[in-house]
């Protein structure tokens, strides 16, 4: 039974977004507490939902948690990790250079390398430094889904040899003097990563083939890393027994199969399931219930909530293709069904006529399995980092190369080969995908909501950069921030599930988006069970838990979509049971 057996001070849980990471991390920190041991859980993800989850504020002082004997937490708070940063940086010569001198240094170091450089280093401090959890018998990582896991896992890695090699006295993250002195921790930070008497990194997944597949991937990447002590939790597993509930039996012969086809790297590694949980996993009450399979049946009869219109998924569309181009993202928390919904509305648009560019942002992406047979107006991509840093490269060493001579472009080529440079690459690469807008529609598919932020925040500093130095950016660069700005050329469509913590990420989202400038067009509340007419005890108790949520979200939007959940693993395509609500 999870999580017996699991035994190393570290514990990192990762995979696929959706697939219960936090929960699971959650319940088996409350589990290692309840033993004895005294746990810190910290969560890695921009867009941690710790304190929902715990009903207790925390902030990145270890708290402890409301309700626990032995249980404390705290979020990585990457914007405040920025601040002590840049302070750390220019504090000391604050006062000692002219004020336009320093302005000039802040406004460098207000970008997503530092602020990706500062979380990373409080990441690597509860590794690598004793003093900083010395009081804790064990500590639990709740890390953001797997694309941006991995590359904080692969940080150290990186830092440590672009440390080790390079020659340079400064970077984009300011005078390499500071970095240098981290040199020491950045590998203490790797070598526990690695070392299977230290860290144990369980790879989360549900029982659906997307999810298993996403988790042998990240396991062959972990090892391209050195790091081998996995452990695979299968989450959410189902079985009604006999039944005649046809959804039910749909959703149980998704699971089964599923569990019969587990990808072979994963089949040597130790394996445990968790059923599935048909409450919210919010609160320790829920938390210390959620190891444990069993639902009766709700007291009263369980009715389906109901539309309030009956417009179709097409109507939807239809607000989306006016003005016959432009860019729609899609965005939301990991696992809530970004990418099929994505697919499902280029689809919609290529049936109308329409060239349409799909694209995705999210490191995890996986759009080509997802999209079906091909159409002469349906383009699809990738942004891919390796692709795009090496364009980004070439690119820039090629302008510098008619005026540097061969020793400055040597030190500028070791310059390149910093982190950082591809968070530069990819947000250009973004920043052309959004360009394309302007003769077609451009469907992104985003990174999950703590990923996607850090894209935003990089944005408005850019634009902000641009704004100050004239610089000579390009001009997809230049124009960013006004298109994404437009509503008539870019339409947000936020994606979530029927559930409180999807939900109020989502509002949070919303929130952040209206702070930038940017009013989403619509939500889609995604896989819902109570649109599915579902009766099944276990299936229709979670569904009943449904109807809270859901009604939240409809004083939160200007269009709201329900789509039921369907066994297809491909898009569901028009006309099949969807229903669209407009709230105002």
């Amino acid at each position: 039974m999870w999580p017996d057996g699991l035994t190393t001070r570290h514990v990192f849980f990762t995979g696929k977004g959706g697939v219960g990471k936090t929960s699971l991390a959650c319940a088996t920190a409350l589990d290692l507490a309840n033993r004895g041991n005294r746990v810190l859980i910290v969560s890695t993800d921009p867009a941690s939902n710790l304190d929902e989850v715990f009903g207790t504020d925390l902030g990145s002082v270890p708290t402890r948690i409301a309700g626990t004997a032995n249980l404390w937490g705290a979020n990585l708070d990457p914007e405040l990790a920025a601040r002590a940063y840049r302070e750390r940086i220019v504090g000391p010569i604050r006062g000692k250079l002219p004020p336009a001198v320093i302005r000039n240094m802040e406004e460098q170091l207000s970008g997503a390398c530092t602020t990706e450089i500062a979380a990373f280093d409080e990441f690597v401090k509860l590794i690598a430094d004793p003093d900083a959890t010395q009081q804790f018998d064990r500590v639990v990582f709740d890390t953001a889904p797997t694309g941006h896991t991995l590359r904080l896992l692969s940080l150290p890695s990186a830092w440590s040899g672009y440390l080790n090699t390079t020659t340079s006295e400064s970077s984009c993250l300011g005078p390499l003097a500071g970095l240098q002195s981290q040199r020491k921790c950045y590998q203490i930070a790797l070598d526990r990563l690695s070392d299977p008497g230290s860290t144990t990194v369980v790879l989360v997944a549900r029982p659906e083939k997307s999810s298993l597949k996403e988790a042998a991937r990240t396991q062959t990447e972990l090892a391209d890393l050195g790091i081998r002590n996995l452990q695979l939790v299968v989450n959410a597993v189902y079985d009604p027994g006999p039944t005649s509930d046809p959804v039910a039996k749909a959703f149980a012969s998704v699971v089964e199969e599923a569990l019969h086809s587990i990808p072979i790297a994963l089949l040597d590694l130790p394996r445990s399931s968790v059923p599935l949980y048909a409450g919210n996993v919010v609160g320790v009450p829920a938390l210390r219930a959620f190891f444990h399979s069993g639902v009766s049946i709700p007291e009263s009869a369980f009715k389906p909530s109901k539309s309030r219109s009956g417009l179709e998924f097409g109507t939807f569309v239809d607000g989306l293709a006016e003005g016959g181009s432009g860019v729609i993202m899609t965005m939301g928390k990991g696992g809530v069904g970004k990418t099929t919904v994505a697919v499902q509305i280029a689809q919609e648009l290529v049936k109308r006529g329409h060239r349409v560019l799909l694209t995705t942002t999210d490191p995890a992406g996986n759009l080509t399995e997802c999209v079906g047979q091909g159409d002469k107006n349906l383009e699809v991509a990738r942004i891919d980092p390796a692709i795009e840093v090496k364009k980004y490269a070439e690119a820039v060493l090629s302008k510098a190369s008619v005026s540097m001579d061969e020793d400055a472009l040597a030190l500028l080529r070791e310059d390149l080969r910093s982190p950082c440079t591809e968070e530069i690459a990819v947000f250009r690469a973004f920043a052309d995908a959004v360009a394309r807008g302007t003769d077609r529609f451009v469907v992104i598919d985003t990174a999950p909501t703590g990923h996607t932020i850090l894209l935003m925040d990089a944005t408005e500093s850019y634009h902000r950069e641009v704004l100050r130095t004239q610089s000579d950016a390009p001009d997809a660069v230049r124009q960013l921030l006004p298109r994404l700005r437009d509503p008539e050329f870019t339409k947000v469509v936020l994606v979530t599930l029927p559930e409180p913590t999807p939900v109020h990420e989502a509002r949070r989202l919303q929130e952040d988006l209206k702070r930038a400038g940017i009013e989403p067009f619509g939500w889609i509340v995604n896989r819902s069970f109570s649109a599915s007419g579902v009766t099944e005890p276990i299936l229709a108790a979670k569904a009943s838990k449904e109807i809270g949520p859901t009604d939240e979200a409809m004083t939160l939007c200007p269009n709201l979509l329900i789509l039921p959940w369907s066994s297809r693993e491909k898009p569901i395509q028009r006309n099949e049971c969807e229903m669209v609500v407009q709230c105002s």
